[in-house]
């Protein structure tokens, strides 16, 4: 497994499996959020058996598949709900972890200035320079 801590309270992860919720749950994670929508993966890594297994250890599970089509800013603001607002710390996966940090990104530029969005990313191995304007332009919205 390879879990990426972006903040204190919100990790990055490539697709995980059933069996490393244990281990999820260890590292003292409370909330698994899936980025990954069913359709990318196998029966045995979709949301379901997902879910099963992580409130087996005793994890909150919620869904939000994202895709880059399906990133609007309805989807960013209930996939915030789920990681931004929680009350400790949220692992959220996707196929490699960037999807998930993307959408954190998007909705941390609200509150956070670009340059750090993009540092907090990459001291996780996630690269967004390429959205700095987005994410400058995000923060210079009307609040």
């Amino acid at each position: 497994m390879d879990m990426r801590q972006i903040t204190p309270d919100f990790f990055a992860a490539p697709q995980v499996d059933p069996e490393d919720m244990d281990a999820i749950a260890a590292a003292g994670i409370r909330r698994v959020v899936c980025n990954r929508p069913d359709a990318e993966v196998p029966p045995s890594h979709q949301s379901d058996v997902m879910r099963q297994a992580a409130e087996a250890v005793g994890l909150e599970f919620a869904m939000q598949p994202l895709t880059h089509q399906t990133m609007t800013p309805d989807v960013i603001a209930a996939n915030h709900a789920l990681i931004g607002t929680y009350d400790g710390p949220v692992l959220a996966y996707c196929a490699s972890g960037t999807r998930s940090t993307i959408a954190w990104a998007l909705a941390a530029a609200r509150d956070m200035p670009a340059e750090e969005v993009i540092e907090a990313a990459a001291k996780g191995g996630y690269d967004l320079r390429n959205l700095f304007p987005t994410l400058t332009a995000i923060g210079n919205l009307p609040r």
